[in-house]
């Protein structure tokens, strides 16, 4: 197939099945790893400001924070200054996953990219990006 939308589809179904074994383990799945991700870079973010970074549709994300409230990830906090917000931040579980989810996710990278010379994954990466900037402004 030489359709790039089902190619980036398929490549982003592998990456999270392969994710999604070491992810299991540690007590995540791949769809919580974009937030992790944002949290542990900036922790106590509003939803908003998670779905402007993270990309995805709003309800989405409503059900990946219940889920991760409920798994003992993250947690929830009135907004100092908007009693409509919440700000969410990890608990002590959440930001205990960090090193080893890290490592996981670089396993699941490894993974895909077996057979790969150094330079062509870079290349793919590169590649990568440019489509996702040029998707971003469609």
């Amino acid at each position: 197939m030489d359709s790039a939308a089902y190619l980036a589809s398929q490549l982003a179904k592998g990456f999270s099945r392969s994710l999604h074994k070491r992810a299991a383990a540690l007590g995540f799945s791949p769809g919580q790893f974009p937030v992790l991700i944002e949290l542990w870079g900036e922790d106590g973010l509003t939803q908003t400001q998670l779905l402007q970074r993270v990309d995805i549709e709003q309800a989405t994300m409503a059900n990946t924070l219940s889920r991760m409230t409920r798994d003992g990830l993250v947690e929830r906090r009135q907004h100092p200054s908007d009693k409509r917000a919440q700000l969410i931040f990890l608990t002590e579980k959440g930001k205990s996953l960090q090193t080893e989810a890290i490592i996981a996710a670089k396993e699941a990278d490894d993974a895909l990219f077996q057979g790969f010379r150094r330079f062509e994954r870079e290349l793919m990466l590169e590649y990568i990006r440019w489509a996702i900037e040029n998707a971003r402004k469609l």
